[in-house]
């Protein structure tokens, strides 16, 4: 009798834990049959978490208008400032950062602390270009850094916390400055 109990409470157990996958595999998978890609466009809900949160807005992503013009029209600003070489341009140099506003960021703290920039941008991006970095402190081949690591590797005796504070909103400001 008691064999045949625990047989039963195993089997419900078991029975019980199919339906919950199966129903979790179902619900994933979104409207089916006509009409379906127009509600599943329609639909508001998001099925990750991480869009449940409402993030800080920045800059960049409230900026009209693509990436390269944006870059195209803050170039000159800052070849003025002298955080751009005259023959770079802003499109060359973020390339491989993911945000403009990373990238002006990185610009700016390498500016304004005297670090090399293909040195900081390797370290920040994890990507190293054509560029020479031969100078540089930071070894190759390791993950991306955040701006405040990356600084902290190439001068370790500067507060990096400011610095990157420092360049974060100079280069909120440039975005500002385009928009208007």
């Amino acid at each position: 009798m008691r064999r045949l109990i625990f047989v039963g409470t195993v089997l419900l157990f078991v029975f019980s834990i199919s339906l919950t996958l199966c129903a979790e595999r179902v619900s994933a998978q979104g409207p089916a049959g006509a009409g379906a890609a127009a509600a599943a466009q329609e639909s508001s809900h998001s099925v990750n978490p991480l869009n449940w949160v409402r993030k800080n807005s920045k800059a960049s992503s409230e900026m009209p208008g693509n990436r390269r013009d944006i870059e195209t029209k803050i170039t000159p600003t800052l070849q003025a400032q002298g955080v751009l070489a005259a023959n770079a341009t802003a499109t060359d140099a973020c390339a491989p950062f993911m945000t403009l506003d990373g990238c002006l960021a990185t610009l700016h703290a390498s500016h304004n602390l005297g670090v090399d920039f293909n040195c900081l941008r390797g370290a920040v991006t994890g990507v190293h270009t054509s560029a020479n970095v031969s100078g540089c402190n930071v070894a190759d081949g390791e993950k991306p850094l955040g701006l405040n690591n990356a600084i902290h590797q190439l001068k370790p005796n500067v507060n990096t916390k400011q610095a990157t504070k420092d360049a974060e909103q100079q280069a909120m400001n440039d975005l500002k400055g385009i928009a208007g």
